[in-house]
């Protein structure tokens, strides 16, 4: 996964991307137990077109001219299969922003908050999603009052409320 990070970040540095930082289970596994995972959730900004559209296909062809190859929804970076999620929404601008820097192995990267992988489960609601609350609120050395500020800002308050009675 390192080799993998590197290429992600040479993307980032020559500007293919904006900013990146790793989502999902994965991320989850820098703050609690592992869980069963398939695939690198790589949240990224990007660069804007001229008409305002986002579009993926100049990171794709970026990696392409890398050698690299899509896999179903996925890129296999050296590897290991790579899902790139637009931050769509305000949750996920907002969790790009205030990703954490910290170091895989030799190779630094940035992963999304533990505060900000909550709330993303809160917001997708699946029973997977229910799961990886619990854990982090179990394992992981959450900020309440930054959780609490996040929820509120995002309306996620009633969702919290009724995963945690």
């Amino acid at each position: 996964m390192e080799a993998t990070l590197r290429v992600l970040n040479d993307l980032e540095q020559a500007g293919v991307i904006s900013r990146y930082a790793i989502g999902g289970a994965m991320a989850a596994t820098f703050y609690a137990e592992p869980l069963l995972t398939f695939d690198l959730d790589v949240f990224v900004a990007l660069p804007q077109t001229p008409g305002g559209l986002l579009t993926l296909e100049p990171l794709y062809g970026a990696l392409r001219a890398r050698g690299y190859r899509e896999e179903d929804e996925c890129m296999n970076i050296e590897g290991v299969p790579v899902q790139f999620l637009p931050a769509y929404n305000a949750l996920l601008e907002e969790a790009l922003t205030e990703a954490r820097e910290t170091l895989y192995e030799a190779t630094p990267t940035r992963v999304l908050r533990a505060e900000h992988l909550v709330a993303a489960a809160l917001q997708t609601g699946r029973d997977k999603d229910r799961e990886r609350v619990r854990l982090l609120l179990d394992q992981a050395h959450l900020d309440r009052d930054y959780l609490m500020g996040v929820l509120g800002r995002h309306g996620l308050e009633s969702r919290w409320t009724q995963w945690n009675p």
